[in-house]
């Protein structure tokens, strides 16, 4: 997959008006005996960098070095998240989607931004969010045909899985932060793509997720995918967030467009008593037992 300029998508969406993006999304595999694969990242991505970026070129590689025999990638998307989300140094979600269409139309030719989880008006779990995507591609879209011409009987069932850093698998691992419900969701109907982090060791965050799998009589860690990093790379939305409060330089840690964007807009640059200004938003909550869920630090890898 190489880089493209393509038309942007369409801004300022709202529920009603909303139409999912699918212009980048492979309809037709190179090869019909694979399964469609559509990777999905949320997260703040406030700002969006080079790591959300490099996390997706990150996992076709993987997929082709790994499981070249069961895959084929067709797509990625990005869902940022609500406005609803209570975390601090969050811009408005108008500011967030925009910086990754920016980010993805100049950077990539296959990877989209999806604004419906952003323009909810409460937080929506990322099972949802997971949910959602599968239904616009297999349903409403049709799912992915598996050679040119072939009739809809034929269309092949894209299989959704979620990408991220390693330290939201490690928010999945301590207990109260996820539901089980939903991490049965998760990770035995998509399953997680694991980005390796600078200073994060995946394999102390596989063994209560194990545990708890295996009360359930479910494997979720067969699911678990971990990529390694081959060129170590921590570029963080807080750390450049930190730079941008102290006025130093961000270039070439975000696309040159983002950091054009961010000057115009004067983002993050606003500070309270040496803090960031928090979101007024609700906190948020997800399904699960008794109805709520604490998740913060779902969103973390962004």
């Amino acid at each position: 997959m190489t880089s493209a300029t393509a038309p942007t998508t369409p801004t300022g969406q709202t529920p009603d008006t909303y139409t999912f993006p699918s212009h980048r999304l492979s309809r037709t595999l190179s090869n019909p005996n694979k399964t469609p694969l559509v990777l999905v990242a949320c997260g703040s991505f406030s700002p969006i960098t080079h790591m959300h970026l490099r996390m997706f070129e990150m996992a076709v590689d993987h997929v082709r070095q790994n499981m070249s025999e069961e895959y084929e990638v067709v797509g990625g998307y990005m869902s940022p998240v609500s406005d609803r989300y209570n975390k601090a140094g969050l811009a408005s979600a108008t500011h967030r989607i925009r910086m990754c269409e920016l980010a993805c139309d100049q950077t990539s030719d296959w990877i989209m931004v999806d604004p419906w989880e952003a323009i909810q008006p409460e937080y929506q779990p990322t099972a949802v969010v997971l949910d959602h995507i599968a239904t616009e591609v297999n349903d409403v879209l049709g799912g992915i045909a598996p050679y040119e011409g072939a009739p809809r009987s034929e269309y092949k069932r894209a299989h959704i899985s979620l990408l991220s850093g390693s330290d939201l698998l490690q928010t999945m691992s301590q207990p109260g932060v996820w539901s089980l419900p939903d991490l049965d969701h998760i990770l035995s109907g998509y399953g997680i793509f694991v980005v390796e982090r600078s200073g994060s060791a995946v394999h102390n965050t596989l063994a209560p997720l194990k545990e708890w799998g295996n009360n359930l009589g479910k494997d979720w860690i067969e699911n678990i995918h971990v990529i390694r990093q081959l060129i170590a790379n921590d570029i963080s939305s807080t750390k450049i967030r930190q730079f941008l409060r102290q006025g130093m330089s961000v270039h070439y840690l975000l696309p040159a467009c983002v950091i054009e964007y961010l000057r115009e807009h004067r983002l993050y640059r606003d500070v309270e008593e040496g803090r960031e200004v928090r979101s007024n938003s609700m906190p948020p909550t997800c399904r699960g037992e008794k109805g709520k869920a604490k998740e913060e630090g779902e969103r973390a890898a962004s």
